[in-house]
């Protein structure tokens, strides 16, 4: 009796080993399997314990479905414990990645990079518009910052980066870039300090997008200001009706250009109270090294750029023939 009994339970050890071992293997199989993702996608892994990571990524189809799949990714994570901590964050999974890979990306990866372009000559409403709709961005909605104070470029950012520090970091490159094209710049006596620098680069940002043409449209804002000329820039009256929300609908009349106010350069002597939108630095430096002519005026030619004259009757020429291409038939 007591040899059967030992041979019953030798046996049993046996099976139990042979199935332990079975299970062993195939969890080293899935291991290495490829995993369920047919493509390559980014997955934001919020923080909490390995069951919500391991529920994140059986949504996400990074890891297959199943409680059976969830033990086995927080027992991998436990036997690698070694090879690092996971990490809370966004993080793009390869296509068909096996468990190793998922934990590799989870331990080693870098977050995933956005990236937001602030174009050239809007205004502060509208940044503030721009990055209030990211939503991969954190933080309450912003309000407006001073207008001029952010550099136009493209910024790079992380899921969960606060609103306000991505702000800042436009507002500290338009200081730092300010403070390179003030230093390199041409002295010119009628833009004494870098606020003037910024308000009429704002101005000429907002005339033209032509490369060519903004040192030019420069000089004729900074010759008027050294003859005591009205700038009669349409838009600094349009700033001045609508703060920069957008397009103001429809061409300005004579009661919009003729009413006083503190960005209308038609009633005005010299500049606007401020800048008019974000200047790119393109348009900095075309007024730190404005083109050299005697040029007072500009209006469109009609194929898109500017006609210069650096008289009146030249420029009412101009006029003329830019209102011939506006009639009708033409």
């Amino acid at each position: 009796m007591l040899k059967r009994l030992l041979i019953f339970s030798l046996f049993l050890l046996l099976a139990v080993c042979a199935a332990g071992g079975g299970i062993a293997v195939w969890g080293w199989w899935r291991y290495g399997a490829p995993g369920p993702a047919p493509d390559a996608r980014a997955v934001v892994i919020a923080r909490g314990g390995l069951a919500s990571t391991a529920a994140i990524l059986q949504r996400a189809g990074v890891i297959a479905p199943g409680s059976l799949n969830s033990l086995l990714f927080r027992v991998a994570v436990h036997l690698t414990r070694h090879d690092g901590v996971l990490h809370a964050a966004e993080l793009e999974f390869p296509a068909h990645g096996s468990l190793r890979d998922v934990l590799f990306v989870l331990r080693h990866a870098r977050p995933v990079v956005h990236r937001l372009t602030v174009p050239e000559g809007l205004s502060a409403i509208q940044v503030a518009e721009l990055i209030d709709r990211v939503t991969v961005l954190t933080g309450p909605a912003l309000a407006p910052p001073d207008e001029g104070t952010v550099l136009p470029q493209t910024y790079d950012y992380e899921w969960g980066t606060p609103r306000a520090t991505l702000l800042a970091r436009m507002r500290a490159a338009m200081t730092a870039t300010l403070d390179v094209v003030w230093r390199d710049r041409v002295p010119v006596a009628e833009i004494p300090d870098r606020r003037t620098l910024l308000i009429v680069a704002s101005m000429v940002e907002r005339e033209t997008a032509i490369a060519a043409e903004r040192p030019l449209v420069a000089r004729v804002f900074i010759n008027r200001l050294r003859l005591g000329m009205r700038l009669q820039s349409d838009p600094t009256v349009v700033y001045g009706i609508n703060r920069g929300a957008g397009p103001l609908g429809h061409a300005l009349t004579r009661a919009e250009l003729d009413a006083p106010g503190a960005y209308n350069t038609y009633t005005l002597p010299g500049l606007p109270a401020g800048p008019i939108c974000a200047p790119g630095r393109a348009a900095l430096e075309a007024v730190a090294h404005p083109a050299d002519s005697d040029a007072l005026y500009f209006v469109a030619d009609g194929s898109g750029g500017h006609a210069f004259a650096s008289s009146l009757s030249d420029h009412n020429r101009n006029v003329g023939a830019w209102r011939a291409r506006q009639a009708p038939g033409r």
